[in-house]
């Protein structure tokens, strides 16, 4: 499951650097490494609450 959202992840960082989504806090190309924090932080929280 984890890999499966890693790769929706990395999807969504090349679409947006290919195109913009135009959505607050995402409208510049540039942006694309606010996706990557969101990534990091998602998968920190997974791995806390893992047994």
């Amino acid at each position: 499951m984890t890999k499966l959202i890693a790769l929706l992840l990395i999807a969504a960082m090349v679409a947006h650097i290919i195109r913009p989504f135009g959505v607050p806090g995402l409208r510049k190309r540039m942006d694309f490494w606010k996706i990557a924090v969101f990534a990091f932080v998602l998968f920190s929280i997974v791995l806390l609450i893992r047994p």
